[in-house]
């Protein structure tokens, strides 16, 4: 099966879906385009930079989006973030197996900074109404772009996360915080430093996501589907209940209680009983797992 990293938006949904299942949504050939990046004389995309439809899963009834990091990095505009809205809208209506999306993305389109905020948190609001109903959501990530920004958030809001070794999930950009608190807050072009700090190793480990898999379309899909039978075995983990919130905040106060002083994961991942903290980024995603299985957080 092929590299999920090196894979285009529509080719991730062709291979993650069961063969000839996918039916695109508002397809490019209606040339829906954003109304703001023409008026920039910026490029503008068919899709605007994401591809939306239904299909199956081992024969199962999903819903799906995938960004398309190839245009502006997956940054979320008006049309863009409508897309996504309008897909969880009418899930509420249809009720799919799951949904499933496919976020690669740098977050918000600074030519549309306004409407792609506003776009992401009704993108958010839309998310929780589909768990609220009952209907899964995961969360795929492993595309070059990463997922950040406000979409990162939403990325969290989900059910459940699938990422590999390299994807990369936050808030902030390594150039945002950058720029903001300056080089010595966290060194961008540190790449190393980056991975670990943002990637789907680290992610795992602090319980971020639910499964790391490698670089494989395959893994991908098998994952998405045994989270939703997980989701669908357990009805009551789908909506978001103030008691998971309250777990969470838990979580959350007990990391920075344990971590907040620590300057890279390496001195968490010694923190967290690993005796080898420096030779983690050479193991294949199998090994890693099988690894972290007594140590992650939230396990």
């Amino acid at each position: 099966m092929s590299s999920y990293l090196e894979a285009n938006a529509r080719e991730r949904l062709q291979a993650l879906l069961d063969t000839d299942s996918f039916v695109e949504i508002l397809p490019p050939a209606l040339r829906i385009v954003s109304p703001h990046l023409g008026q920039l004389d910026a490029p503008v995309s068919f899709d605007d930079g994401v591809a939306i439809g239904r299909g199956r899963l081992h024969g199962e009834p999903v819903f799906v989006a995938a960004q398309e990091g190839g245009f502006m990095g997956g940054a979320v505009g008006e049309v863009h973030g409508a897309k996504l809205t309008g897909l969880l809208q009418l899930a509420l209506t249809e009720r799919p197996y799951a949904v499933l999306l496919l976020l690669e993305t740098g977050g918000v389109r600074l030519h549309e900074a306004n409407a792609g905020l506003i776009a992401v948190s009704e993108v958010m609001r839309a998310l929780l109404e589909v768990r609220a109903a009952g209907i899964p959501v995961i969360v795929l990530v492993g595309g070059s772009n990463g997922c950040f920004g406000g979409m990162g958030i939403v990325a969290r809001c989900a059910n459940a996360i699938v990422i590999s070794e390299e994807g990369r999930l936050a808030m902030s950009g390594p150039e945002v915080i950058e720029t903001a608190n300056g080089v010595e807050e966290f060194d961008s072009r540190d790449r190393a430093l980056v991975w670990r700090t943002t990637g789907g190793k680290h992610r795992y480990l602090l319980g971020d996501c639910q499964m790391l898999v490698a670089d494989n379309v395959g893994a991908f899909r098998q994952s998405a589907l045994e989270l939703a039978q997980q989701c669908h075995a357990d009805a009551a983990a789908i909506p978001l209940t103030l008691v998971a919130l309250e777990a969470e905040q838990q979580l959350l106060q007990q990391r920075i209680t344990n971590f907040g002083q620590a300057r890279d994961p390496l001195e968490i991942w010694t923190q967290l009983g690993i005796a080898d903290a420096a030779g983690l980024p050479m193991l294949e995603a199998d090994a890693f797992v099988a690894l972290a299985a007594d140590v992650r957080l939230g396990a």
